[in-house]
């Protein structure tokens, strides 16, 4: 058995899909790198054999009909032999010398009393022409240097989210939780952090700057105009979020707080985007959501209301939508769209 499984959802991305395995290829036999070729139609395919043929035993190389990128990561967790997993996106990369810390450290944890659930570090925004990259860290949330659970976690700030780019997940909780990603959908990294926390006990964090996160290019998911034009699969993962858990039966109240922001964080962004489209279609969508939540859970409904962004995103008419785009700033700080 692998010590990491890190799975690389590839569609299209012979331009930089080798600059996001030769990051990679520093954790030797410890890992093992799986492409996800997700029905690609560039010279994607090639380059994952290619690496295949080069580095046996440690890429493999998967190739599959187009999913889109849950199917891919969903094929990912079915494939790996690691005792941990990781999804790093094509076009991303890590930070060598963080890479070889937190190796190091998951392997001395494996021999621990406690099994670690989940692995977190820093990310940075790799923007593309920003002179100053952000960096998503938790120092002032999470303890360092030991292992610890839900009750030792501080406040996060609004805007300080446990994202994919942060996580390594035990591969076998993963499973046990019946984690499957939806198809042909966008965003569904939300889930992918969001639906397993419940079954999270033992948690490490490492304050490097491990994972580093591309985000710029005009095609990307998180860009604004895209976000909008695909607002309907934003609005499915957000339900399906709602729909996963009762979150008031979640007995750690720390954990349940946490989960409670992050529904509101990713309702927000729905939001906001249905807003700022500014049609009569989506401003429907808008109340049709709020609606669907309603019906599924009033209390929830009303604790999302009467938190301060969702008073802020359903005042009445122009002004209020215009007073709305206050909140854009903090879910920008959660997506990094532009």
């Amino acid at each position: 058995m692998k010590l990491l499984s890190i799975a690389i959802p590839s569609y299209n991305s012979e331009d930089y899909l080798e600059n996001c395995i030769k990051s990679l290829l520093p954790g030797g036999e410890d890992v093992e790198i799986l492409v996800v070729d997700d029905g690609s139609k560039d010279m994607t395919s090639e380059i994952a054999d290619a690496y295949e043929k080069k580095y046996p035993g440690i890429v493999r190389a998967i190739h599959q009909e187009n999913g889109g990128h849950g199917a891919a990561v969903n094929t990912g967790i079915e494939n790996a032999r690691g005792l941990y997993f990781k999804v790093v996106d094509s076009d991303d990369w890590v930070d060598l010398d963080s890479y070889l810390v937190i190796l190091s450290k998951l392997k001395e944890l494996v021999v621990g009393r406690e099994m670690l659930d989940m692995m977190i570090s820093n990310f940075v925004y790799e923007k593309e022409g920003a002179k100053h990259k952000k960096v998503m860290r938790y120092a002032s949330v999470l303890p360092q240097n030991r292992v610890f659970g839900w009750e030792d976690v501080k406040h996060f700030r609004k805007g300080q989210y446990i994202l994919m780019h942060s996580v390594i997940y035990r591969t076998q909780l993963l499973r046990d939780c019946g984690l499957e990603l939806p198809r042909h959908t966008f965003y569904v990294d939300n889930l992918f952090v969001y639906q397993p926390l419940p079954q999270v006990k033992y948690m490490y964090y490492m304050d490097v700057d491990f994972y580093r996160y591309f985000i710029g290019r005009e095609d990307q998911s998180v860009n604004e105009k895209v976000m909008i034009g695909r607002i309907d699969q934003q609005i499915k993962v957000n339900k399906i979020m709602v729909d996963s858990y009762d979150l008031w039966k979640i007995p750690n109240r720390k954990l349940r707080h946490y989960m409670f922001n992050y529904l509101e964080i990713i309702t927000v962004i729905s939001t906001v985007m249905l807003i700022r489209s500014g049609t009569k279609e989506n401003l429907e969508k808008k109340r049709e959501l709020w609606h669907y939540i309603k019906q599924q859970d009033l209390r929830l409904f009303h604790r999302l209301r009467s938190g301060i962004m969702g008073n802020t995103m359903n005042l009445p008419g122009r002004g209020g939508r215009k007073i709305s785009i206050a909140a854009y700033k903090i879910s920008q700080k959660v997506v990094g769209f532009n």
